[in-house]
């Protein structure tokens, strides 16, 4: 059997659990665990040295596994930040092989450690993929419009070329393979991805892109490139064996907690909104000084480890049947240590592409049902609720979420939107009420503060915030005009908080099928139950969201 061990990634959510079910089933001498930085390699090992004591070696590794050794520690913004460090990396990715080899962080690890299994939990595909190649190539693009370019379009140009997948993938095989073969290693698995979760090209999340995500496919290309290239390398002669096992699932989770969290643009406070009328320049990113401050952005939410944290309302929509659903990391790293073992678990990628995705499961659809209710009690206990931060995209997803508090605070139940004592809902009244009750809403400083700007019901102004989301904007320039009535009203669907009598009517178009498909549950029982159903029995707003990206997005999975 295998002494010798080195995950990559082995602090992470998955990586953790690895490193424990390696240390239970398979009596290692040593495991070396590596991490991005230093710190959470360090107090990985102390958490597994208290579990097991002595009787595993655990030993810290850290650094960028993509970049020579030399600058494997610093930050990608500040070497991206500096001509000469860009060039070095430059010169590794597109340069002589032999040369970049002999530099290359994770080749020295394996080097310096020797492991008879390598195990890479490294997200690898997220990490490539959201350096944004898109980003990069319109501001070439708008610097090869221009008359500045090349003399101050090559910073831009650099990282345009930093931020190519291919040659990164391409380049990171190689090491492995040569490393891997020439210190010895005997068996390399590796965790992968599919890029969606296992959903579809219909899948309705981003990370807050617009959809459908140039860079979300970007990722499923370099998940399934990566996973082409580890093909090849299980067919060449004298490498390791050749495993990869890749959850088709959200994965988690690590904790409940409540604490200040920060949106997709880093911020952590909240604003007091200002009103912009529907004319003129909009520029979409104004000066925070300008801005009375209402506090911090301390809300309760659920630590998916390398996925980020996410409020309740967001962890109820993207694990709600039909959607991304849910796999625990326990379950993947028991697949790793018996695939180690040489058993035939049947989820080997690399040995039937077509059948050895993880699927959601049976554990984590109980522990869902926990984490939801803690996210409930603990968001009790908070100064705010737990609606959304706007990292989860698309941008659709928290505009729908905030209106959904909106329409919970006003009318407390699904049936509450439809009628009033029997009395249907009429859209005017109902913009009223949403109206009248954002005036004592935290809905009315979180959402602007995060980037979601409210619409008022005549549509004339808007609640916004420092930074605007929606319209999204990749290049240099973050100023639009709000003259285009047309252009508002797709901003308005897309990503604005919309208070106007025709959003209501949607609204109660679309409540009006739940109840309908309830009371179908009710009456016909299991049979009726599908993406169609609205399941929970309160009105909660990450189960609707779901619901409408089940039924009128066109975004669930099907198997």
């Amino acid at each position: 059997m295998f002494h010798d061990f080195l995950v990559l990634g082995g602090a992470g959510l998955v990586g953790l659990q690895v490193c424990r079910q390696i240390a239970m089933q398979l009596e290692p001498r040593r495991i070396v665990v590596a991490s991005l930085k230093e710190r959470e390699a360090r107090d990985a090992c102390t958490i597994l040295e208290n579990e097991f004591g002595d009787a595993v070696a655990f030993v810290p590794a850290w650094g960028n596994l993509f970049v020579q050794s030399d600058i494997a520690s610093t930050p990608r913004d500040q070497v991206l930040g500096d001509a000469k460090m860009r060039r070095k990396l430059i010169e590794e990715l597109y340069g002589d092989f032999d040369v970049a080899y002999k530099k290359n962080h994770l080749v020295g690890m394996i080097r310096l450690h020797r492991p008879e299994v390598v195990v890479d939990c490294v997200n690898t595909a997220t990490g490539l993929s959201y350096q944004n190649v898109f980003v990069g190539a319109n501001k070439v693009l708008e610097r090869l419009q221009g008359d500045s370019y090349p003399k101050e379009g090559v910073e831009d140009l650099e990282h345009f070329l930093l931020s190519q997948s291919v040659p990164q993938l391409i380049r990171h095989v190689r090491f492995l393979h040569r490393a891997t073969t020439e210190y010895g290693t005997r068996v390399y698995v590796k965790v992968g991805t599919t890029g969606t979760g296992g959903m579809g090209l219909n899948i309705p999340y981003t990370h807050s892109e617009d959809k459908p995500s140039r860079v979300l496919l970007a990722k499923t290309e370099a998940a399934f490139g990566h996973t082409g290239l580890l093909f090849l390398l299980a067919r060449t002669p004298n490498s390791p064996i050749v495993k990869e096992v890749k959850p088709a699932a959200m994965i988690g989770y690590r904790a409940v907690r409540t604490m200040s969290v920060s949106d997709k643009h880093g911020n952590t406070s909240l604003f007091q909104p200002k009103v912009q009328k529907i004319a003129g320049d909009f520029d979409l990113r104004d000066e925070e000084k300008g801005y009375e401050a209402a506090g911090e952005l301390v809300v309760s939410v659920v630590d998916t480890g390398e996925n980020g944290v996410f409020t309740r309302g967001e962890f109820a929509a993207i694990t709600a049947l039909g959607q991304m659903e849910y796999i625990t990391p326990e379950e993947i790293a028991r697949i790793v240590t018996l695939e180690i073992r040489g058993a035939n678990t049947g989820q080997d990628v690399l040995s039937a592409l077509d059948g050895a995705v993880l699927n959601p499961s049976y554990k984590a659809g109980l522990v869902r049902s926990v984490a939801l209710s803690d996210l409930k009690h603990a968001e009790q206990q908070a100064d705010l609720p737990s609606i959304a931060l706007g990292k989860l995209g698309p941008p659709e997803l928290s505009k729908l979420l905030f209106e959904a508090q909106l329409l919970k605070e006003s009318f407390e139940s699904l049936r509450g939107i439809l009628e009033d004592n029997g009395t249907p809902r009429d859209p005017k009244a109902m913009s009223k009420a949403l109206t009248k009750a954002l005036e004592n809403s935290a809905v009315r400083h979180i959402a602007p503060s995060i980037g979601i700007p409210i619409l008022a019901a005549d549509g004339k102004s808007l609640l916004r915030g420092p930074r605007v989301n929606v319209p999204e904007v990749t290049g240099h320039s973050t100023t639009v005009s709000l003259d285009d009535t047309a252009q508002v009203e797709k901003w308005a669907q897309k990503g604005w908080i919309d208070l106007r009598p025709a959003n209501m009517r949607a609204w109660r178009d679309r409540v009006s099928k739940m109840v309908e498909e309830r009371i179908l549950l009710r009456d016909a029982g299991s049979a009726a139950a599908s993406i169609r159903s609205y399941l929970p029995t309160e009105f909660e707003i990450g189960e609707v969201v779901a619901w409408i990206f089940n039924n009128e997005m066109g975004g669930h999975r099907i198997k």
